[in-house]
């Protein structure tokens, strides 16, 4: 199946793969990427304020030649420059030369000050107005979505998380709470295991599968992603990247792939978290070490 849309609890359809800005940086770099994945087929941009490029994801869109409707529009409050929700989303509106986006998202918990109920009233307010079509959150935990949820008039249509194999069990109390309650979950660092964590337990079902179906490795990881129910948000600086990314909506996915990859992550899970207590470990000792040694030459006994 393609990447089809996913209806959101407030009516509204969202592309289920997104072009994300993050990292592409500004200036004419940032709009030619933009524009780049705009020309592979990608429907979908998302963009935050902390990024600092949504003139150029705009201006990218404007000149596509695109209809502002077929172009749907993400992006964050992040609190950039200390700003204010209301302020901000002034600001993202005028940067994209827009006057609505189609999804606006507290970038995260934190940012919801003074706290998330006050921040979301605001948020519904922006909605009310007509500013932002759909509303959600990202980087929410349960506590944080059931906080939210215990005072919202209006449902958060999306969390935006942190999702691959080997996070997935994790997360897994997350997507079961979102599922519940009508939540769909956007996934970032999708392709993690072969871009910054290569070498893992969640390699050998990734090349099985792939070979066996004649694609790339990214591709099974966003159709695993896809397979799970979640808006993908990718990115890359090559077309032909793109263009393989948006046929992984072609792939599907036997129950017996997905275990092996699911199996895979928790695996892997366990081995980083052994990994980076270790490292923790031999960090503490190191500085214990260090403070003996310094109490020894400058003659200080430690009690």
């Amino acid at each position: 199946m393609p990447w089809d849309k996913i209806k959101l609890n407030d009516g509204s359809e969202i592309p289920s793969i997104a072009f994300g800005t993050w990292k592409l940086g500004k200036g004419d770099d940032g709009t030619g990427f933009v524009e780049q994945a705009l020309d592979a087929g990608f429907s979908h941009i998302d963009t935050a304020q902390a990024y600092r490029n949504e003139e150029e994801a705009g201006r990218a869109i404007r000149e596509s030649g695109l209809s502002r409707e077929e172009v749907f529009i993400t992006t964050k409050y992040s609190g950039s420059d200390g700003k204010d929700i209301e302020d901000s989303i002034k600001d993202s509106l005028e940067n994209l030369g827009v006057h609505y986006v189609d999804l606006y998202l507290i970038h995260a918990p934190t940012l919801a000050r003074p706290d998330i109920p006050t921040a979301w009233e605001q948020f519904e307010g922006l909605k009310g107005a007509g500013l932002a079509k759909s509303i959600g959150v990202s980087n929410f935990n349960v506590k944080e979505l059931t906080i939210l949820l215990n005072s919202a008039k209006i449902k958060p249509t999306v969390n935006q998380i942190e999702f691959h194999p080997y996070v997935y069990h994790q997360h897994k109390p997350i997507l079961d709470f979102a599922k519940e309650h009508g939540i769909v979950i956007e996934a970032y660092s999708a392709l993690e295991p072969i871009t910054t964590r290569p070498g893992g337990p969640v390699d050998k079902p990734l090349k099985k599968i792939a070979k066996s179906k004649g694609v790339a490795e990214e591709q099974i990881l966003l159709a695993w992603a896809k397979a799970k129910g979640t808006v993908v948000v990718t990115s890359s600086r090559r077309k032909g990247r793109l263009e393989r990314y948006l046929d992984a909506g072609n792939i599907e996915l036997s129950e017996q792939d997905i275990k092996a990859i699911d199996e895979a992550g928790a695996r892997g899970a366990v081995a980083y978290r052994i990994r980076d207590w270790g490292k923790r470990c031999a960090c503490v000792a190191a500085v214990g070490a260090f403070v003996l040694g310094m109490s020894y030459l400058s003659g200080v006994e430690l009690y």
